[in-house]
């Protein structure tokens, strides 16, 4: 169990892994921040019972701030489909808030277990490195609502922003690459917002949390947050001098370890 400074420590260079993968790679930092603090989190007296509960309520208050960041500079890139991302808003918000009751309601080992296997899905599709062939437009405001619904709800569940589920969404609905991938990095604002809200009201009064407003520790989300907004530019600086590719097969193993750690540890 790591205490003291060195916990402190610890979340800050989580902060900086995530930072910097979200600056190489263009992904969110969810994957990375549950596993580390359901490891952590014990330190800062959170209990077993509800511990995934609370790394999942902290890396999403994370990304909350996190996530400004990514859809400011891909919104001076003109990347964001704005349109979109108000079609879709509606959705998020219920879904995320949705995946927030959901994971109040799930025992904390099934919950990791939720995380290990949504670990296994995004590393085999880095693997595979492919995207779904655009087979159809955007549909109208209901249509956009519904899918912002699945995918609100689903990220908020394990603690993502959504990137791995809005991106390829996106892309079989015929929007650019480009296009999805900035559109997504603004849609994890809402998710992430109203799951960290969600995750505080549900997990308001409950026992066994720490120092925490809800489900969402504070000592976690200051280091983590700390580290990767000093780590993210430095990950978008390497990105033009690193192969991608290889990045994204070493970052997809790291997910099957972490995946397997959760499902079986």
């Amino acid at each position: 169990m790591v205490t003291g400074y060195s916990a402190y420590l610890a979340f800050a260079a989580t902060g900086a892994c995530a930072g910097l993968l979200a600056g190489l790679l263009g992904i969110g930092g969810g994957m990375i921040i549950v596993p580390a603090l359901i490891f952590l989190l014990p330190g800062f007296g959170v209990d077993a019972s509800v511990l995934s509960q609370v790394a999942i309520g902290s890396s999403l208050a994370c990304i909350s701030a996190i996530s400004i960041n990514s859809a400011w500079a891909h919104h001076r890139r003109k990347a964001v489909e704005w349109p979109v991302f108000w079609g879709m808003l509606p959705g998020l918000l219920l879904g995320a808030a949705l995946g927030a009751m959901v994971a109040h309601l799930l025992s904390s080992l099934v919950l990791q277990r939720l995380v290990g296997v949504a670990a296994l899905l995004v590393a085999a599709r880095m693997f595979a490195s492919v995207q779904p062939a655009p087979q159809r437009e955007l549909p109208g405001r209901i249509g956009l609502g519904t899918a912002g619904t699945a995918i609100g709800s689903l990220s908020a569940l394990v603690g993502i922003g959504g990137g791995s589920l809005t991106v390829p969404y996106l892309s079989w609905c015929n929007v650019s690459m480009q296009r999805a991938v900035g559109t997504s990095s603004a849609c994890g604002m809402p998710i992430a917002w109203a799951g960290a809200l969600g995750f505080i009201v549900t997990g308001w009064g409950q026992a066994g949390t720490g120092a925490s407003l809800g489900y969402v520790n504070l000592a976690a989300v200051g280091g983590v947050i700390a580290g990767s907004l000093m780590f993210t530019p430095l990950g978008a600086a390497l990105a033009h001098r690193l192969p991608a590719s290889a990045l994204r097969k070493v970052f997809a193993i790291l997910l099957v370890v972490v995946g397997l750690r959760m499902l079986f540890g």
